[in-house]
């Protein structure tokens, strides 16, 4: 089909049933080439089931999909030399150094000796560790390995990488260091596939996100177009004593008005930049003193709150249990 070799991954119809539990029910997506496409959902959602299809780690009960061209059905070993996987917990040895992993990861996957040499090398420079490639693993940083496993996973010169949750755990200094290296990425032109449970992450890297919950796809879009489903801004206002009833009936003329206690009035009302310096001269005039002003604008947090009922935490192990098979049956 076109669309197949249009875009980077086409999801139909996907579902998986797990005995009596349907784990994924009917999830249809498309990423197109270049793209950073997050995949968020909750505890329980479906999102490890719908990767470990895609991977071809898991065979779907129904639907179809096709990654890089090729059908994770029928063709899953041409999908598998066309993808790189980074998984959330390390599959390295870490007796070995870097340049060590490199050549033996590309020895396992074919990847002639004179060519996997010098692409070693171009990719522990394009992560920073060039000057570390002769250091064992083992006296790596948590930041320097997820870089190092991001690089190992370009050694196929894939169209596609999935990487789940590639940030956790790491300090900010190191968790910019990987921001970093996916922004290449995408620059080069390499789709990346991103789980992550970091909000603002999503938010920077993300050209387009899906939100699943209850194995279906209950929003997507650009990060801009979710947080447009939230309401509006927040604008918080506090005022000194006396002053509360009259702030809050100037305030009723914008929207919905709640008492936070201590003087402190909370208003949810689009465009906040907008009204902030007409209800600070609407207070003037009314004789309210205005002590603190402050607002926010919508976040992917507010939206996932939004449309699940609740926030996204840590989903843990399927990735982990995931991460073990491929370790064995790919690497």
């Amino acid at each position: 089909m076109s669309s197949a070799n249009e875009y980077a991954i086409v999801a139909l119809g996907l579902r998986k049933r797990f005995g009596e539990l349907e784990a994924v029910r009917g999830v249809s997506f498309k990423v197109r080439y270049g793209e950073v496409y997050g995949f968020l959902g909750p505890n329980g959602a479906g999102k490890s089931t719908t990767v470990g299809m895609l991977i071809t780690l898991i065979k779907p009960t129904g639907g179809e999909a096709f990654v890089a061209g090729y059908s994770v059905v029928r063709e899953p070993v041409e999908v598998r030399r066309r993808i790189g996987v980074v998984f959330q917990d390390p599959t390295v040895d870490r007796d070995l150094t870097a340049i060590h992993n490199m050549l033996l990861h590309a020895r396992i996957h074919g990847v002639p000796s004179r060519i996997a040499e010098e692409r070693a090398w171009e990719l522990l420079e394009m992560v920073g560790l060039e000057e570390h490639a002769y250091r064992p693993l083992r006296d790596y940083s948590g930041g320097m390995i997820r870089r190092f496993e991001i690089a190992r996973s370009l050694l196929t010169n894939p169209r596609v990488v999935f990487m789940d949750e590639p940030t956790i755990g790491l300090d900010p200094h190191a968790r910019t260091g990987v921001w970093d290296v996916i922004r290449e990425l995408k620059r080069r032109g390499v789709t990346v596939f991103l789980t992550t449970h970091y909000m603002d992450e999503a938010d920077k890297l993300c050209d387009r996100l899906a939100i699943i919950d209850h194995g279906r796809i209950i929003a997507e879009g650009t990060p801009s177009q979710l947080k447009s489903k939230v309401a509006g801004d927040t604008l918080y206002v506090r005022v000194e004593d006396g002053g509360v009833a009259r702030l809050k009936r100037l305030l009723a003329r914008y929207g919905e008005v709640k008492d936070a206690g201590n003087g402190l009035l909370v208003l949810v009302a689009n465009d906040a930049p907008r009204l902030l310096p007409e209800i600070i001269s609407e207070a003037q005039r009314e004789g309210v003193r205005i002590l603190e002003t402050r607002y926010t604008r919508p976040s992917l947090d507010d939206v996932f709150l939004l449309l699940t009922g609740r926030r996204l935490r840590d989903e843990g192990g399927d990735w982990r249990f995931w991460g073990r098979r491929v370790a064995r049956r790919l690497l």
